[in-house]
């Protein structure tokens, strides 16, 4: 689904199973149920058609107002899958599997686009080099 076109996925990749964590689970739940919208195959899908909602009307509808509620601004789509990358990342997620979750056919998009460096992440790094290369001189911390 892109700008209202349902068509083909590019990739078989693209066709795989998205995971869900239990907490959107419930969330997705109350959003169909909320919309009086069963299961038409589609995630979002207007609750009178069943066709897909267009993701930048699905954002406008609901994304902005709960980040605004918050004082926050939302960001479109491609940053939120950057936010997504770079956080999986720092949490230790290896890029293998972050490309799984983003449909990337090579992980070199993942690591290259998605994946950004993070400048309090750099420091911390360096302070831990600092340490061992104190530990290996033989000097203390």
């Amino acid at each position: 689904m892109w700008r209202r076109h349902v068509q083909p996925t590019k990739t078989q990749r693209s066709r795989a199973s998205v995971p869900v964590v239990p907490a959107l689970q419930k969330i997705l739940a109350e959003f169909h149920a909320a919309a009086g919208n069963p299961q038409s195959g589609f995630v979002f899908a207007g609750a009178r058609n069943r066709k897909p909602l267009d993701l930048d009307t699905f954002a406008r509808r609901y994304v902005e107002p709960v980040l605004a509620a918050s004082n926050q601004k939302w960001r479109w789509w491609h940053p939120f899958r950057r936010g997504l990358a770079t956080n999986l990342h720092r949490l230790g997620v290896d890029d293998k599997t972050i490309q799984t979750i983003l449909r990337h056919s090579s992980v070199h998009t993942t690591r290259e686009i998605y994946i950004k460096g993070v400048g309090s992440d750099a420091i911390a790094a360096m302070e831990r080099l600092e340490a061992a290369m104190k530990v290996q001189s033989g000097r203390p911390n």
